[in-house]
């Protein structure tokens, strides 16, 4: 059993860099060769790069998403104050905290209130809403024979998705990508004070919203989730902080990745022209499609845990309290997990990415992302032909998120 390594090698490792945002893979590959975690002096984290490490840390029980098991509260508050986490009463009270971010009994109690609302009959009823939306959007771009494709198509998906699912007015879903992303940005390494004062004024608004929203669920209750949320809250089955930052949750994670991963999926198509062409030839692989596109270039390539305790993991000695950022996108591309990492393969088998988590802590909204995903790549390809990049995409810049600004196609009606 070794301790964590006392000295490390310098690492050309720069996530806010143009250089990582176009490409952040050459560096994911030099932290997998190192063969050891590597402690990230600017987040003061140690990250783990090798997909056996990252997937051991995903299901440890010990390996906790919560500061609190590792900190007293005034070690906690001297440490928000370090991160400029602090003076932020909405963020604190509805994002800081959330189902994502907790642990133990606390996290088990919110999953099982909500785990059945993301399973695959209650999605089924939202496919034919997410196939009209879908089609409505092409329709109002196909005549163009071109489309910033994140602009003008992506970025209009999930919105009118998940506020159905969730009960959100189709009419109040424009401001959600905003308010999503504004809150969001300031989990990644760059918090200035003008990061910070967007997030949590935003993350008032969205609150407010959400009040008004849940009086009107509450006289005119409907078939959703935001209407059944509602009842355990009335009932003391939920605090309004636990069905606020769930409702928040749900929201902004059904936008941000979903906005990613459609760029994401649709540039490595592009990139992988054979594949795209075998695609279109046997749809029925759309299924293992998705799932390498997600595995290819995950939309949420980093989260955190805490060691809650002194632990082992794939012979490494960790003390508790130590850090840990679980780089899931490097560890998507490890080649001793998956053959030919860096290359994009429709029909991929098995394929046992971790894009979204294992654990705990696996994402509820696997199966709503990926279903999105089946109806616009197959309507894509069943409507658009000769799509190709029409001029330079720009990348989103950060270590939590890896997808484009803008993503500018030209295309033929099929």
């Amino acid at each position: 059993m070794s301790g964590l390594p006392a000295s490390q090698p310098d690492m050309d490792f720069d996530p806010l860099s143009a250089e990582f945002a176009d490409n952040p893979y050459p560096a994911y590959a030099r932290l997998r060769s190192y063969g050891a975690p590597w402690y990230f002096a600017g987040y003061d984290i140690w990250l783990l790069s090798r997909y056996e490490d990252v997937a051991a840390a995903a299901t440890h029980p010990a390996c906790v998403r919560s500061p609190e098991a590792v900190m007293s509260r005034d070690e906690i508050a001297a440490q928000q104050v370090r991160d400029n986490w602090h003076d932020m009463p909405f963020h604190s009270r509805f994002v800081q905290f959330s189902l994502l971010n907790a642990d133990g009994a606390v996290h088990q109690s919110l999953r099982r209130i909500i785990f059945n609302e993301f399973r695959t009959p209650s999605l089924q009823r939202l496919h034919a809403t997410a196939q009209a939306h879908i089609d409505r959007l092409l329709d109002a771009v196909i005549d163009n024979d071109q489309m910033e494709f994140i602009e003008d198509f992506a970025a209009r998906v999930p919105g009118p998705v998940i506020g159905s699912f969730l009960g959100v007015p189709e009419d109040d879903c424009g401001p959600l990508r905003q308010w999503s992303e504004d809150i969001v940005q300031y989990f990644d390494i760059d918090r200035s004070d003008a990061r910070k004062a967007l997030a949590e004024t935003t993350t008032a608004e969205f609150y407010d919203y959400l009040l008004r929203l849940s009086d009107e669920r509450r006289r005119r209750p409907k078939d959703d989730l935001m209407s059944r949320l509602i009842a355990r809250y009335d009932a003391s089955e939920l605090s309004e902080d636990d069905y606020i930052s769930t409702c928040m949750l749900i929201l902004m994670a059904g936008h941000g990745s979903t906005i990613d991963i459609l760029g994401n999926g649709l540039a490595a198509l592009l990139a992988h022209r054979c594949e795209l062409a075998r695609l279109r030839n046997a749809p029925e692989l759309m299924t293992t499609a998705v799932q390498e596109m997600f595995r290819y270039d995950a939309p949420l390539p980093f989260f955190h845990r805490f060691a809650a305790r002194d632990i082992a993991l794939n012979g490494w000695s960790i003390p508790k309290g130590t850090r840990l950022g679980l780089l899931y996108g490097c560890a998507n591309r490890d080649e001793a997990a998956f053959p030919q990492a860096d290359h994009f393969d429709a029909g991929r088998t098995p394929n046992r990415h971790i894009a979204f988590a294992s654990g705990a802590h696996v994402c509820l909204g696997n199966h709503l992302a990926r279903m999105e995903l089946d109806i616009v790549f197959a309507t894509l390809l069943r409507r658009l032909k000769d799509i190709e990049p029409a001029d330079f995409a720009v990348r989103r810049r950060g270590l939590s998120v890896r997808g484009f600004e803008t993503l500018p196609v030209a295309f033929k009606a099929a």
